[in-house]
């Protein structure tokens, strides 16, 4: 069976269920938009934010890409997605929280810490290869305290990911001002897939802690 028809049987059950007990809800999102909170988090098939968090429609406004990164602040022309993507949520939905979500098992985060698609031709991971290159400074860090590649070493890799973020979300001067007024807030954290379990990160310290 194609998976688009099993894409329209969800849209069904969608349809039949969910839509019928949530329609003065809908009723309300056809009017407009006023989420509270933005989350970026990574484009893996496992970690859906409205699942993690168990949200309603219109709660969250949501972007999601390889290895859940921000950019940095550029004033070049050209395809800024993401960067576009918090512009509206900012300064225009007046989101008063982002969450910067990494989790376990990222690919991105992998191909960064391994250089898996270094040197390689267009069509073959080039785009992945200079996308993750935003977390070359981490990875070498993260390089330098372990001899070895193992679990613990891509654990950290996806962590400092989160911390890169953060930082590039603060070279933002409409982000960075409205954070130093009290206006937003900014949080990373770091969902365990096989845990099931969500870490909070604590700036100050530098860590992230089980919710």
């Amino acid at each position: 069976m194609p998976y688009l028809s099993k894409l329209i049987e969800g849209y069904r059950r969608f349809r039949e269920k969910n839509w019928e007990r949530q329609r003065e809800r809908w009723a309300e999102l056809a009017e407009g938009q006023s989420p509270k909170v933005m989350i970026l988090s990574c484009a893996d098939s496992r970690t859906d934010p409205a699942q993690i968090f168990d949200a309603r429609p219109g709660e969250m406004f949501v972007v999601r890409n390889i290895a859940a990164l921000a950019p940095p602040y550029e004033t070049t022309r050209g395809h800024h997605g993401v960067s576009a993507a918090l512009e509206f949520a900012v300064t225009q939905l007046k989101v008063g929280e982002i969450l910067v979500m990494g989790h376990g098992l990222c690919g991105g985060c992998a191909a960064a810490l391994t250089g898996q698609f270094d040197d390689t031709e267009p069509g073959e991971g080039h785009f992945i290869a200079d996308w993750v290159r935003m977390l070359d400074e981490a990875r070498d860090q993260v390089r330098g305290r372990y001899e070895k590649l193992d679990r613990e070493a891509f654990l950290e890799m996806e962590r400092e990911a989160v911390k890169v973020s953060l930082a590039n979300l603060r070279t933002f001067p409409w982000l960075a001002r409205r954070e130093q007024a009290g206006e937003l807030k900014l949080h990373g954290a770091h969902f365990s897939i096989a845990e099931g379990r969500l870490y909070l990160l604590d700036e100050a310290e530098g860590s992230f802690r089980p919710v």
